[in-house]
């Protein structure tokens, strides 16, 4: 497979979709979203076993992330009826951080063009976070969230087509091998002798090797007898 094949075109989604998981995951991090973070972070570990299958040419490891990525397209349309409050959700819930804490998404206060507005004392948490949202945003945080979800979905609908395809070339190349009989000099279909086996052979053609000469060392005797009755 050459330079512009569907493997290393793989290889370059893979390589981009770690990218923008990673920065993903720093942003839920920064806003306790707990359930973003486990999510991604599975995802991280789904696409490294993905990339390390495209690699080295293992197409179990790549029907796995392809599998994955039907999860993981699913969970970020979730995320983006989350935050623009699709199907009675409501983005101001605590569903993201199972409830454990006040706070929300890191782009409620940090968006593009937000100005920073001091808390009152009854909403300053006590790590220091706001919890107010930001004045004056250019996009909104539902928006940027959309976003970042919408990219995940998007670059992973591709991914699971070149996913499926590299499946299907690797499955012809194993069948193709397979039926010449691979790099392999034994055959699938080949029983690996037992040692007791080899040895028994071993001592059988040892022993046929040794009749011959043991005929002929029990006939020369009476072959000289009877050179001699002749003189």
């Amino acid at each position: 497979m050459g330079c512009c094949s569907g493997r290393c075109t793989l290889i370059f989604l893979c390589t981009f979709q770690l990218v923008t998981a990673l920065e993903r995951q720093v942003f839920d991090f920064l806003g306790y979203q707990w359930a973003p973070i486990l999510a991604t972070f599975t995802h991280i570990v789904m696409v490294i076993l993905g990339l390390f299958g495209t690699i080295q040419y293992r197409p179990r490891y790549i029907v796995l992330y392809a599998v994955w990525l039907a999860i993981w397209v699913t969970w970020n349309t979730f995320i983006i009826c989350f935050y623009l409050e699709v199907g009675g959700l409501s983005k101001d819930s605590e569903l993201l951080t199972f409830n454990l804490s006040r706070h929300h998404s890191w782009w409620r206060e940090h968006g593009p063009g937000c100005q920073q507005e001091e808390p009152a004392a009854s909403l300053r948490p006590l790590n220091g976070q706001a919890l107010v949202p930001g004045v004056g945003c250019v996009l909104e945080h539902s928006y940027v969230e959309a976003l970042h979800s919408a990219l995940q979905i998007l670059v992973a609908l591709v991914g699971f087509v070149y996913a499926c395809y590299v499946v299907s070339v690797f499955t012809e190349e194993e069948d193709s091998f397979d039926f010449i009989g691979g790099f392999d000099p034994f055959p699938l279909y080949h029983v690996p002798e037992k040692p007791s086996s080899l040895l028994f052979k071993q001592a059988y053609l040892r022993r046929r090797r040794s009749i011959p000469r043991i005929a002929a060392s029990l006939s020369l005797p009476p072959a000289q007898g009877s050179s001699s009755a002749a003189l």
